[in-house]
């Protein structure tokens, strides 16, 4: 399932699995706008009620995927299953309340669980 670029609102259709796109955000209008590439954000949900809260699409191929947490919560399975799906290069957990580590979260290509902090200061 990888997201092509999508009319108002609606998704590539497969039978159990939807992909939805998410509001234009300042951060992919940022990208796009400095020349960076075409981006795109989507949530991922399926019919088995797994989901991935956000996934970033760069240039029509799926780049990352963040499923956000308030604590250090046990890996969801979900962002396994559907980076196998999509072909995400990234898949992370980000904590919200853990505290920022000094460590390069792209560096990884196994879903990982980061601090949001950590994620959001290397998004730009």
């Amino acid at each position: 399932m990888v997201p092509a670029r999508l009319g108002r609102g609606a998704g590539p259709r497969r039978p159990g699995r939807d992909v939805h796109r998410l509001p234009p955000s300042q951060g992919r209008r940022g990208w796009t706008d400095l020349g960076l590439g075409e981006y795109g954000l989507y949530y991922l949900r399926d019919k088995q009620k797994r989901e991935v809260d956000f996934l970033v699409v760069r240039d029509g191929k799926p780049w990352f995927m963040v499923e956000a947490k308030k604590g250090d919560a046990d890996l969801n399975p979900s962002l396994g299953y559907f980076k196998e799906i999509t072909g995400a290069t990234h898949a992370f957990q980000a904590a919200v309340e853990a505290p920022y580590v000094g460590a390069d979260c792209f560096a990884r290509k196994d879903p990982v669980r980061v601090p949001a902090r950590t994620l959001l200061s290397q998004l730009f």
